[in-house]
């Protein structure tokens, strides 16, 4: 199981996140994803515990909690979402009738 830690100050590192976690039990795991064409963090990050009941005290104790100013959002992470080949997205044929119709 992993952990998603969400509303981060874009100044946090790995190192910050592990300290935090590391309160609750063993941190086998930090992952602050980057922008690709930027490179600054995306003001989300992912945390792996060594046992689920510190995964869980962490989430109980950290979810809405403050922390570089900002209140952070602490939850099971979600797996990720198969996007396809074009990166998902995209209006996937529909059409606003609104403009198509004419009267």
């Amino acid at each position: 199981m992993s952990i998603y830690v969400g509303n981060l100050s874009y100044e946090v590192t790995e190192a910050d996140l592990t300290a935090v976690f590391a309160e609750y039990g063993s941190v086998k795991r930090v992952q602050l994803p980057t922008d690709r064409e930027t490179g600054r963090m995306r003001g989300f990050g992912f945390v792996e515990m060594g046992a689920e009941a510190e995964e869980t005290a962490a989430i109980e104790a950290l979810d809405g909690a403050e922390w570089m100013g900002r209140d952070l959002k602490v939850n099971k992470a979600k797996p990720r979402e198969d996007r396809g080949s074009f990166g998902g997205g995209g209006g996937g044929g529909r059409r606003n009738d609104s403009f198509s119709r004419r009267y």
